[in-house]
């Protein structure tokens, strides 16, 4: 009950019933003095309905592809945890616990890096890019150093570069969203369409009871700008907001390889 609460406190906010409210106020003024009118709706779906599930469409595939380079990463992190783990003769235990702290470091500070706001993203990318070094280090020092033939330590230098090739397109997802224009275009139109729209819902409203004639007022605003809503929170996936964020789930994942 309570995820359901929250999954309707994420679509009706401030902005809801802001333009609720306006719509409603410009049916009762239409309705009052008489103003009706029959504006066409296809400039509802032009101008509005359409930009909309576009850009739904579009932060949703860019959730999907964040989703599988996640997997990537945390499939060749696994890859190269097992490497040191069974390819070599006599694996040392501080071996596992230092690949397995590093595989750590590296989803958490990687976690902390998509969470956090884009105006200092530079500044906390430095330690993962040092963590990555790390590993590499680790690969050559501590994998070549204790016996590893040479191909397989080729083998988990591809699992490395795999890991390092999904994190950067994990960061080109987090730093470039859907164009700014039409997200903006979106918003100016669902902010002013229902309150323009007062004198077509006082003509929907006229031979309704009292009361009735303010439903599709109310009905319209909730509609729009619930869909913007939505987009809103799939524009960032990584921004613990909404409840289809995608969370680097690092103690499970080093929990698994223990």
């Amino acid at each position: 009950m309570t995820k359901k609460l929250r999954s309707i406190a994420v679509l009706i906010n401030l902005k809801t019933m802001v333009v609720t409210l306006l719509a409603v106020l410009s049916t009762y003024l239409c309705l009052k003095f008489g103003i009706t009118a029959s504006f066409p709706l296809t400039l509802i779906s032009t101008a509005v309905v359409f930009p909309i599930v576009f850009s739904i469409s579009g932060a949703y595939k860019r959730r999907e592809s964040a989703l599988n380079e996640y997997a990537v990463i945390k499939g060749n992190g696994k890859a190269i945890y097992f490497a040191a783990r069974d390819w070599l003769e006599d694996p040392n235990p501080e071996i596992l616990d230092k690949v397995r702290g590093l595989l750590r470091q590296l989803l958490q500070l990687s976690d902390d890096l998509f969470a956090g706001e884009n105006e200092t993203f530079r500044e906390r990318e430095k330690p993962v890019h040092d963590c990555f070094s790390e590993l590499s280090l680790f690969i050559k020092d501590d994998l070549r150093g204790n016996g590893m033939a040479g191909g397989e330590i080729s083998r988990c230098n591809q699992y490395l570069s795999k890991m390092f090739v999904s994190f950067e397109r994990i960061k080109h997802i987090y730093q470039y969203r859907t164009p700014k224009t039409l997200r903006t275009f979106s918003d100016v139109f669902i902010t002013i369409l229902p309150p323009l729209y007062g004198p077509y819902f006082a003509n929907l409203g006229k031979d309704f009871s009292f009361g009735l004639a303010y439903i599709t007022p109310i009905l319209f605003s909730l509609v729009l700008v619930s869909l913007d809503s939505i987009q809103s929170h799939l524009e960032n996936p990584f921004d613990r907001i909404g409840e289809d964020d995608i969370s680097f789930s690092v103690d499970r994942f080093v929990e698994r390889l223990t």
